[in-house]
C-alpha cells in the first residue's frame, strides 16, 4: 500500500469557475459536506459575473478548506484545472465543474473503494439532469476492473477520483486552449498510468447538470464541431498508442474512439453539414481508418459501423445511413401473454419513420446487470406487424429488457418496447418455469416491458400455509405445511430453510426444513430452546434469484396450544399464534423466576 501522511488531505477538489454564480453555492456547499478529510481548490478562471467576490467569502468562512486562485480567463477548463493540480496537496485529487454537484456520501465512498483496493482511478456513478450520462461502465460495482475487459475507458471525462501522486509522476496533465475536450487527453494518459481502477456503481456520486440557459461551453451550438473533434482525438489516439503496444487491449481502446468519436460524427453531424463538409468529414474518418483501424478494431465493430466504413467513399450513402439512424422507431406492443408452459408470446408493430420498408425485426432480450448479454429473437410475421415466442427457460437470473429491433441496409435500430401498447393489455402473471421464478412487468419510470427472471427487483407472490402442527420431544413444534408460487409447486430443491425472526432485535435463528412431494414441507423447530421474544416465522425458497422468503400463514385453529415446563428454577413458555389479520405464523417465548411467577399470580 502507498505510504499515508495522516496530516494531508484525503481529497483535494478542484474546481474551475468561469461565469457560474448562480450554480456556486449548490457545487461549494455539496463539496463542504463530504465526510472526508478535503481541501477545496477552486481556479476562478476571469470571472465577471460576481462569481469571484462570492469565492473570496467562501475562502473567508472556510480558512482551513477552502482556497481560491484567480486568473485572467483562459477560454477553456484546462488551464485552471492544471493550476489547481499545482495546488492540490490530497493523496486524492477529484475534479467537479462548478455548475455540477457531489453525492453527500461520494467521496466517502469513493475514498473508501481506493484505500481498500489501492487504487489509482475510482469511477463514481454519474447522473445526468438535462444532460445525457456515461453508463455502460456503471452496471456493478467493483474492487478492480480490467481496462481491456470492462466498459470504463467508454468514460473519458476527468469527474473521477485519481490517486494524486500518480499524476506527478507521470506529468498527467489537461490540454489548454480548447474549448471542448481537454479532460479526454488528461483521462487517457491516466487511464494508460492507472494499476488498479474501482467502480462505485450503487449511488449517485456525481450530478451533471444542463444549465437552463444553455450558456456552458458542452452547450454551445459549436461545442461538438464534427471537423474539429476528429481533429482534436488524435491527440488522445495517438498518446494512448504511444503507452499501449498492438494487440487485443489497443483494438479494445482504439474501437471506443471510432465508435464513439469516429464514426459518430457520421450520424446526425453528418446530416446537419453541407455537402462540402460532408466529403470532409468521411475524409477524415478515413483518414484516421487508415492510420488506426486494425483488423482486431474491425472485428469488434458493430454492423452499423461496417455499413459506414464500407461507405466512406459514397457520401449519397453515408447520407441514407445516416438518415436512418436517426430515424424514430415506432412501434407498438399490442399482446403479450404465456403460450404453453415456457413461452412467452410478444406481438406487436414495428417501423422506422419516413422509411417504405425495412429488411426484418426482431425482439433483443438485454440482460440488465451486463448488456453486453444479449438474447435474439426473429420476428415471425413480415411488415410491420411482428410476433415474436421468447423460450423463457434460456434465460439466466437476473432481469431483462425488451427491446424491439428493425434492421435496414444493414443498420440495426433498437428501442425499448411496451410504454406504447394497445389498451386493456396487462403485465402476465408470474410463472415458475424449472426452477426459477419469472415475473413479466412495466418499468415504473417509462412503462416498458422487462421480465424479472428470480426475483430481483419485484416481491416474488408465492404462498406458504400451515397444514398442520404438534408438540413432539423435546418442546419441539412439528410443522407441516404446503407451498405455491405463481400458482404451481416449486421443486423440491427449491426449499432452503426455515427462519425465525425476533421481532424486537431481527436477530434470526434458522432451522432444517424437508421438502415433500406435491409441495409439502415439515419442519421440527425446537422453539423451546428460542430466547425471550417474539419471533415470527418465514419459510426461505431459491427461485433462481435471490433467497425468498414467505411468512407462513397460519389458521388460530391450526395452532396449538401454549407449552410451558420448567427448567430448573426458571418457568418457560412458548405461545405460537396466528397474528390477528393476515394470520401468520409467530411465537411468544417467556421464561420467568419463580418470584416473578409469584407477582404475576398475586398481582
Amino acid at each position: 500500500m502507498t505510504g499515508r501522511d495522516e496530516d494531508a488531505a484525503d481529497v483535494s477538489v478542484i474546481i474551475p469557475v468561469h461565469n457560474c454564480r448562480a450554480y456556486l453555492d449548490r457545487c461549494l456547499t455539496s463539496a463542504l459536506i463530504q465526510r472526508v478529510k478535503k481541501e477545496i481548490v477552486i481556479v476562478d478562471d476571469g470571472s465577471d459575473d460576481g462569481g469571484a467576490e462570492l469565492l473570496d467569502l467562501y475562502a473567508t468562512y472556510h480558512r482551513s478548506v477552502v482556497k481560491v486562485v484567480h486568473q485572467e480567463c483562459s477560454g477553456g477548463a484546462g488551464r485552471p484545472r492544471n493550476v489547481g493540480l499545482q495546488h492540490a496537496t490530497g493523496r486524492y485529487v477529484f475534479f467537479c465543474d462548478a455548475d455540477d454537484y457531489l453525492g453527500a456520501e461520494a467521496l466517502e465512498r469513493m475514498v473508501a473503494m481506493a484505500d481498500r483496493n489501492d487504487s489509482d482511478i475510482v469511477l463514481g456513478r454519474i447522473v445526468g439532469h438535462g444532460r445525457r450520462a456515461p453508463q455502460s461502465m456503471f452496471q456493478r460495482s467493483a474492487d478492480r476492473v480490467e481496462l481491456g475487459e470492462s466498459a470504463v475507458y467508454n468514460s473519458l471525462s476527468c469527474f473521477k477520483l485519481y490517486r494524486r501522486e500518480m499524476l506527478v509522476r507521470h506529468g498527467i496533465t489537461f490540454a489548454e486552449g480548447c474549448a471542448v475536450g481537454e479532460d479526454i487527453l488528461f483521462s487517457v494518459h491516466a487511464y494508460c498510468h492507472a494499476s488498479t481502477i474501482s467502480v462505485v456503481a450503487d449511488y449517485d456520486c456525481y450530478h451533471l447538470i444542463a444549465r437552463p440557459d444553455g450558456s456552458s461551453i458542452m452547450q454551445q451550438p459549436g461545442s461538438r464541431d464534427p471537423l474539429a473533434w476528429l481533429e482534436m482525438i488524435r491527440g488522445p489516439i495517438e498518446l494512448m498508442t504511444r503507452h499501449i503496444g498492438p494487440g487485443p487491449l489497443r483494438d479494445h481502446l482504439l474501437r471506443r474512439h471510432f465508435r464513439l468519436d469516429a464514426f459518430a460524427q457520421l450520424g446526425a453531424p453528418f446530416l446537419e453539414a453541407g455537402e462540402v463538409r460532408r466529403k470532409d468529414i468521411a475524409a477524415e474518418v478515413a483518414a484516421l481508418c487508415d492510420e488506426w483501424l486494425t483488423p482486431g478494431v474491425r472485428e469488434r465493430l458493430t454492423s452499423t459501423d461496417r455499413q459506414r466504413l464500407a461507405a466512406l467513399g459514397d457520401i449519397d450513402r453515408l447520407v441514407r445511413l445516416a438518415d436512418i439512424e436517426s430515424a424514430t422507431v415506432l412501434r407498438r406492443l399490442t399482446g403479450v401473454r404465456w403460450e404453453g408452459g415456457n413461452l412467452l408470446l410478444v406481438s406487436g408493430t414495428a417501423a422506422l419513420e419516413g422509411m417504405q420498408r425495412h429488411e426484418g425485426v426482431a425482439l433483443v432480450l438485454r440482460a440488465r446487470h451486463d448488456p453486453a448479454q444479449e438474447v435474439v429473437v426473429p420476428s415471425e410475421g413480415e411488415g410491420p406487424a411482428f410476433t415474436v415466442r421468447v423460450d423463457v427457460s434460456t434465460l439466466t437470473s437476473g432481469v431483462w429488457d425488451l427491446f424491439v429491433a428493425v434492421e435496414m441496409e444493414g443498420v440495426v435500430r433498437l428501442a425499448r418496447l411496451g410504454a406504447d401498447r394497445d389498451g386493456g393489455i396487462t403485465r402476465p402473471a408470474p410463472r415458475l418455469i424449472g426452477k426459477a421464478v419469472t415475473l413479466p412487468y412495466f418499468t415504473r419510470d417509462n412503462g416498458n416491458l422487462s421480465l424479472d427472471v428470480g426475483g430481483h427487483v419485484l416481491a416474488v407472490p408465492g404462498s406458504v400455509r400451515l397444514t398442520s402442527t404438534r408438540w413432539t420431544l423435546g418442546h419441539r413444534l412439528v410443522i407441516d405445511g404446503v407451498i405455491t408460487v405463481g400458482g404451481a409447486v416449486p421443486e423440491a430443491g427449491a426449499v432452503r430453510q426455515l427462519v425465525w425472526r425476533e421481532r424486537a432485535t431481527g436477530h434470526e435463528r434458522v432451522e432444517s426444513v424437508t421438502a415433500l412431494p406435491g409441495g409439502g414441507f415439515a419442519a421440527r423447530p425446537a422453539v423451546g430452546r428460542f430466547a425471550p421474544g417474539t419471533w415470527d416465522a418465514y419459510l426461505e425458497l431459491e427461485l433462481g434469484g435471490p433467497p425468498a422468503r414467505f411468512r407462513i400463514e397460519a389458521d388460530p385453529e391450526t395452532v396449538p396450544a401454549a407449552r410451558r415446563w420448567w427448567q430448573g428454577p426458571i418457568l418457560r413458555s412458548v405461545r405460537p399464534y396466528a397474528t390477528s389479520g393476515k394470520g401468520r405464523l409467530s411465537t411468544v417465548v417467556r421464561k420467568m423466576t419463580p418470584g416473578a411467577v409469584l407477582r404475576k399470580i398475586f398481582r
